[in-house]
């Protein structure tokens, strides 16, 4: 089963694609490689969840948030590439929870991320390095960032058009 139609099974509601707020590219394609920019959780009424896991927001609310981080990585792979058929594979997430200096549950909150990728792109190529971290604020207060590396398809490599 291709990666679009993984995802139309789903029945996922992606939000607009992202756009940049400073001076750097969504994405940026080398060689065989995509990387993603720093997305945050943009839902699909252009609003941003927002809190520090463990004061603000749930457990939940916080792997709800990391989830709807990986919605907006799709639509700006989506919107850049033309088709998520066009990923190969998942490479390497980096995820960054905003939370009290006492908040431990960091991979799980990424899962959020991780979890969706492996359902759209499947068990194989789904799921890929990762690294979870907490900081002590992320921009605007956003709940969870989290950059990703991703491999094209052999049959994308070379110029996209």
């Amino acid at each position: 089963m291709s990666n679009e139609a993984r995802f139309q099974a789903l029945n996922l509601i992606l939000p607009p694609a992202p756009k940049p707020v400073g001076v750097y590219k969504p994405l940026v394609v080398c060689g065989n490689l995509i990387y993603v920019s720093g997305h945050g959780p943009l839902r699909e009424d252009k609003t941003l969840i927002c809190g520090k896991v463990g004061v603000d927001l749930s457990f939940d609310q916080g792997y709800s948030a990391a989830r709807q981080v990986g919605l907006a990585i799709l639509a700006t792979l989506r919107d850049q590439l033309g088709s998520l058929d066009k990923v190969g594979r998942v490479i390497k997430i980096l995820g960054m929870v905003n939370c009290s200096p006492d908040f431990t549950d960091h991979p799980k909150i990424i899962n959020g991320c991780s979890e969706l990728f492996a359902e759209v792109f499947g068990q194989e190529n789904g799921i890929g390095a990762r690294s979870a971290v907490g900081m002590g604020s992320l921009p605007t207060n956003i709940a969870v960032e989290i950059e990703a590396i991703f491999e094209l398809t052999a049959k994308t490599r070379g110029p996209l058009v």
